[in-house]
C-alpha cells in the first residue's frame, strides 16, 4: 500500500481530510491470530514435502529416464517466475469483500486438490487411454498436467499467504521476523508429516482401492498419501482463513498501485503489470539486490538437493535403478525418512530462529547456514565416493547413517532460507512504498530464475560426467559457499535504511 503522503487525493478529494473507512487497516493481530494464519504453510508443506520426495522417482517409474526427469519440474519456477508476481500484484488491488488475499488463498487451496488427484491418478488415466508395457506416455502426459496445476496453486497460495502475514504484521519488524517463524515452523511440521507418509509403504492396506491393475504397490501408496493431503489442506485452509481479520481494500484504493506515485507518473492510470514488476527495480537500494543475489545463489544450491535427494539416496546408495528391483524403492524410502529428520531440525531451528537473528544479526546467520549447506553437500560428495569404493549389494549401515545425518543438519540452513529472506526483503520494501505481494513476487524471481537454470542444466550436466547426482551436488556445494560469503561480508547486522518518500 502507498503511504498517505504519496497519494494526497485520498486527502483531499472533494474537501475529505481523512481516508475511507474500508481501507483503514484492522487493530493489531494476536500472535495466536499470526500462528492460525500461517498454519495454511503445514497443509501445502505437507503436499510439496510428498512432491519432493516421491515424484521425481515416480515419474522415472513411468519411464522417463533421470537425465529427463528435472526438466519435469521446470514447470515450477516456470509457473512461479509469472504466477507468484501475477498473484502479488492482483492481491494488492483485489477489492473482494472477503479481502486481498483470502480469496487467493482459497482459490490455490482448491487447485492443490485438483491437481494431487490428477497427480494420484495419472496412471489410471493412462490406463483407460491404452497405457501398456514400462513406458507410459499417456500417463506422463497426465502427470506433467497434474503437477504444473500444482505448481501453479503452490504458487498462487505461499505468496498471498506471506503477503497476508506482512499486512498483519505491518511495521513492526520483530512481529513479522516472528511471523515468517511462525511459518518457517508450519513448513517444518507439514515436512515432518508429508515425508512420514512418504515414507509409509503400506498406504496400500489402509485404501485398498488405490490399488488397480495400472497402479501397483508403489503408486497406490503414492496415490493414498495424496488423499490424506487432501483432507489435510481442507484443514489448514480453514484455520488460516477463519483467523485473519481482512477489511476489503476501497474502491478507491484500487488505482493506485505501489509504483504509480513515483516520478513522473500518473495515479489515474494502470501500468501494464510486467512493466511495473519490472519498473519497482529502479526503487531498489543496493541492501535489495544484495538479499537478492543471495537468494539466487541460495536456490543454484538448493533445488538440486530438492529434486533429487531420494533419487541420490535410491541411486547412490542403494545402487538400484526404478523397476529393476527393490533396491530404489528402498533407497527412496530411506530418503524420505531422512528428509522427515531434516524436518525435524528445520522446525527446532524455527523455534530459535528470532533469538539467533535477534543476537547475531540476519545477515550473518543466513550466511553461516549457507556455509552449512556448503559443507553438508561436500559430505554427500564424500559419502557417494566411498560407498561407491565399498562395492556391496547394499550399503553398509554406517553410509546409511551417514547419509541421514547429513539430511538432518540441512534442516538447519533449510530453515533459515525459508525465513530469514522473506523477513529481510519485507522489512526493506515496506520503507519504499510497495505492496507487500509484489514484494514477495520479486523476491520469488530470485528464486524461480536459479531454479529454471538448474532444471535444465542438471540432467545434462550429471549425464555429461556419467549420470549420477554428483556433478549437480558439487554445483550447489559452490554456490551455496558463495552465497554465505556474500551474506556475511555485504548483508548488515541491523537495517540502517529509513522510510522514503518519492513525492
Amino acid at each position: 500500500m502507498p503511504t498517505p503522503e504519496a497519494d494526497p487525493e485520498r486527502h483531499h478529494h472533494r474537501g475529505r481530510t481523512t481516508r475511507p473507512a474500508a481501507a483503514r487497516p484492522p487493530a493489531r493481530p494476536s500472535l495466536r491470530s499470526l500462528l492460525r494464519v500461517a498454519s495454511v504453510a503445514c497443509g501445502i508443506q505437507f503436499g510439496w514435502a510428498l512432491q519432493l520426495s516421491l515424484l521425481t522417482p515416480y515419474v522415472q517409474e513411468l519411464g522417463i529416464p533421470h537425465a529427463w526427469a528435472s526438466i519435469i519440474w521446470l514447470c515450477g519456477p516456470l509457473s512461479g517466475l509469472i504466477v507468484q508476481p501475477m498473484v502479488g500484484h492482483m492481491s494488492d488491488r483485489c477489492t473482494s469483500r472477503f479481502g486481498r488475499r483470502r480469496p487467493f488463498i482459497v482459490a490455490g487451496a482448491a487447485s492443490i486438490v485438483v491437481s494431487v488427484l490428477i497427480i494420484g491418478y495419472s496412471a489410471d488415466i493412462g490406463w483407460l487411454l491404452g497405457d501398456r508395457g514400462g513406458v507410459r506416455p499417456r500417463a506422463i502426459g497426465v502427470f506433467v498436467f497434474g503437477f504444473w496445476i500444482l505448481d501453479v496453486a503452490n504458487n498462487m497460495t505461499q505468496g498471498p499467504c506471506r503477503a497476508l502475514l506482512a499486512d498483519l504484521t505491518g511495521k513492526d519488524h520483530r512481529r513479522t521476523r516472528v511471523a515468517n517463524a511462525y511459518f518457517s515452523l508450519f513448513m517444518a511440521v507439514g515436512n515432518i508429516l508429508g515425508y512420514a507418509t512418504g515414507a509409509f509403504s503400506y498406504w496400500f492396506k489402509v485404501f485398498p482401492f488405490t490399488l488397480t491393475s495400472a497402479c501397483d504397490v508403489n503408486c497406490a501408496n503414492l496415490k493414498s498419501a495424496f488423499i490424506i493431503d487432501i483432507a489435510f489442506i481442507a484443514l489448514t485452509t480453514y484455520l488460516s482463513i477463519s483467523a485473519a481479520q481482512e477489511l476489503p481494500l476501497g474502491s478507491s484504493d484500487r488505482n493506485t498501485p505501489f509504483a504509480e506515485e513515483g516520478p513522473g507518473q500518473s495515479s489515474q492510470a494502470e501500468e501494464a503489470f510486467l512493466w511495473e514488476l519490472f519498473g519497482t527495480f529502479r526503487y531498489f537500494s543496493a541492501s535489495i539486490w544484495i538479499i537478492l543475489l543471495v537468494t539466487g545463489l541460495n536456490w543454484i544450491g538448493w533445488f538440486p538437493f530438492l529434486l533429487f535427494d531420494t533419487d541420490w539416496m535410491g541411486r547412490e546408495i542403494y545402487g538400484g535403478k526404478p523397476n529393476e528391483g527393490t533396491n530404489y524403492s528402498n533407497g527412496v524410502r530411506m530418503g524420505a525418512l531422512g528428509l522427515m529428520l531434516n524436518s525435524i531440525m528445520l522446525g527446532i531451528t524455527s523455534v530459535l530462529m528470532e533469538k539467533l537473528c535477534r543476537k547475531w544479526g540476519s545477515g550473518f546467520v543466513w550466511g553461516i547456514s549457507n556455509f552449512i549447506m556448503a559443507l553438508s553437500f561436500l559430505a554427500m560428495l564424500v559419502i557417494t565416493f566411498v560407498n561407491k569404493s565399498i562395492g556391496h549389494d547394499s550399503p553398509p549401515p554406517g553410509i546409511v547413517i551417514a547419509s541421514l545425518v547429513v539430511f538432518a543438519i540441512l534442516g538447519i540452513p533449510l530453515a533459515i532460507t525459508y525465513s530469514v529472506p522473506y523477513a529481510l526483503i519485507s522489512s526493506r520494501i515496506e520503507s519504499l512504498g510497495l505492496g507487500q505481494g509484489l514484494s514477495m513476487g520479486v523476491l520469488n524471481l530470485a528464486i524461480v530464475i536459479p531454479q529454471v537454470l538448474v532444471s535444465l542444466g542438471s540432467g545434462p550436466w550429471d549425464q555429461l560426467f556419467g549420470g549420477g547426482n554428483s556433478p549437480a551436488f558439487a554445483v550447489a556445494a559452490g554456490a551455496a559457499l558463495a552465497s554465505g560469503l556474500v551474506a556475511i561480508l555485504a548483508i548488515p547486522r541491523s537495517i540502517p535504511q529509513k522510510p522514503r518518500s518519492f513525492t
